[in-house]
């Protein structure tokens, strides 16, 4: 892990530049990180999914959590946070050039996940293609942006949770973000946490065996470890830049 940490801080994630490196650097690579948080039983998974959805205000009678994700950074809680709030269509996190980020009047409340950025359906296609409705691939409402931890907040938190709707099978997803807490084994100043439900055209209860499910969640793992890592790595070399009197 050390090793890994320092080549992390020497430069930024690299910028896609097509479909093709966006395959290659969020599905094709392995996260040199593992953020997928792994339980023991069903039970354990479900009973931690709650508890999140929770603290950030969500009915656990309507959404359930498919898989929780983690990664330490090594930068201040508020300086995570405000890189998140900065989330757009030109950040090297995310797989642009497959999943295009369209701020509708340049704010995070109201987002658009465009399929290669179009607005339209191509070849002539009207309200769907070949009878799949996906643009947008989700439209993402802002539920919660909590920006100030609460007073007495020992774990100083914040958070971003999001409903969700469209043509990707999403219902809910959260960003949490809090101190690391030592008794925890957690070594850097911060914890990203990234929380994702799962409604597939309103199939809210389905398994976590169903074979559609399980199909999502093993493309999901991929991107969102890589994205979480490529994340990580923009936060830490750009304060330690930032450290080094740079401005950006």
């Amino acid at each position: 892990m050390p090793g890994q940490k320092k080549s992390l801080l020497n430069s930024p994630p690299q910028k896609s530049k097509g479909f093709f490196t966006d395959v290659k650097y969020f599905l094709f690579n392995k996260p040199i990180i593992p953020t997928l948080i792994k339980f023991h039983s069903e039970p354990e998974r479900h009973s931690y999914g709650r508890r999140i959805m929770q603290r950030i205000g969500i009915d656990v009678n309507n959404y359930s959590i498919l898989n929780i994700h983690q990664i330490g950074i090594d930068v201040p809680v508020n300086y995570v946070f405000e890189e998140l709030l900065n989330w757009n269509g030109e950040s090297t996190c995310w797989p642009n050039h497959i999943a295009k980020v369209y701020r509708i009047d340049d704010r995070l409340e109201n987002i658009q996940i465009l399929p290669f950025g179009w607005h339209h359906y191509p070849f002539g296609f009207k309200k769907s293609f070949l009878g799949f409705g996906f643009i947008p691939l989700f439209n993402i409402k802002a539920l919660t942006i909590k920006q100030v931890p609460d007073q007495g907040d020992m774990d100083n938190s914040r958070y971003l949770v999001f409903a969700c709707s469209g043509g990707y099978p999403i219902g809910i997803f959260s960003f949490y973000v809090r101190s690391s807490i030592p008794e925890q084994n957690e070594i850097e100043q911060t914890q990203l946490f990234l929380g994702v439900g799962f409604d597939f055209y309103g199939k809210k209860n389905w398994s976590r065996k169903h074979m559609v499910v399980r199909l999502w969640k093993l493309i999901h793992d991929r991107v969102t470890g890589n994205v979480m890592v490529r994340f990580k790595q923009l936060c830490e070399w750009k304060f330690n830049e930032l450290k080094k009197g740079r401005t950006f």
